[in-house]
């Protein structure tokens, strides 16, 4: 290697560690990232100015690329209805409560609508996801839990069987939804994830409110 008062080259490839090795400092230094030689070079390396053009280039790979990356993941709550399992975007569900009591409206008759829920000091419309997929069941609700949705200024509070959790998933996971799927839970599922040993059915976010906030709307008299 050079003496550190003279110019830096690039000896670590010729007689240091990346050469023959025959660097007399080497028995000192023990490796050329230890030498006063290689620390200056590299100072130096980092003082030059980058090419024109240089930053602007990696800015724009990174931007390009970064987003995409990110768009391709999802995340999702999976939940059960009876012996059905769906998810719907993380971004829809504010809550999940423990099952409680719901107070029936008077003069309502509409199936998708159960009644009135307290939420945290606040009343919420519960709407049967059940009802809205078309899942007929006869078992009975038992340590199911309430997920309170949300979606464009709409909140429901939601009964459901069995609530998993958030799951991420890429969206080339997903696959179109079978036509075995009853008429209406297939009105709402447009593709499946596969999950586990389990298919999960992706709900039409936009559709399902859309229902929701029509059933609000639409009370049947006795």
């Amino acid at each position: 290697m050079t003496a550190p008062g003279d110019p830096p080259q690039d000896c670590w490839k010729r007689i240091g560690v990346y050469g023959d090795s025959s660097c007399p400092q080497l028995a000192a230094q023990v490796h050329c990232r230890n030498c006063p030689v290689y620390a200056v070079a590299a100072s130096r390396l980092l003082d030059t100015d980058v090419p024109a053009g240089y930053l602007d280039e990696w800015t724009s790979h990174v931007a390009a690329r970064e987003p995409a990356t990110l768009a391709e993941r999802k995340s999702v709550v999976i939940f059960r209805l009876a012996a059905e399992w769906f998810a719907l975007p993380a971004t829809s569900l504010k809550e999940i409560a423990a099952d409680r009591r719901i107070h029936s409206l008077p003069h309502r008759r509409n199936g998708a609508v159960l009644g009135l829920t307290n939420i945290r000091g606040q009343l919420l419309v519960c709407t049967s996801l059940k009802a809205l997929l078309g899942i007929e069941t006869k078992e009975p609700l038992v340590g199911g839990r309430m997920m309170v949705l949300q979606h464009n200024g709409l909140a429901s509070a939601c009964p459901v069987d069995e609530v998993h959790g958030l799951e991420q998933f890429h969206v080339s996971e997903l696959r179109s939804a079978p036509a075995t799927l009853a008429a209406a839970a297939g009105t709402f599922t447009r593709t499946v994830l596969a999950w586990r040993t389990r298919s999960v059915g992706m709900l039409d976010v936009e559709l399902l409110f859309h229902s929701i906030n029509r059933s609000f709307q639409s009370p049947t008299s006795t």
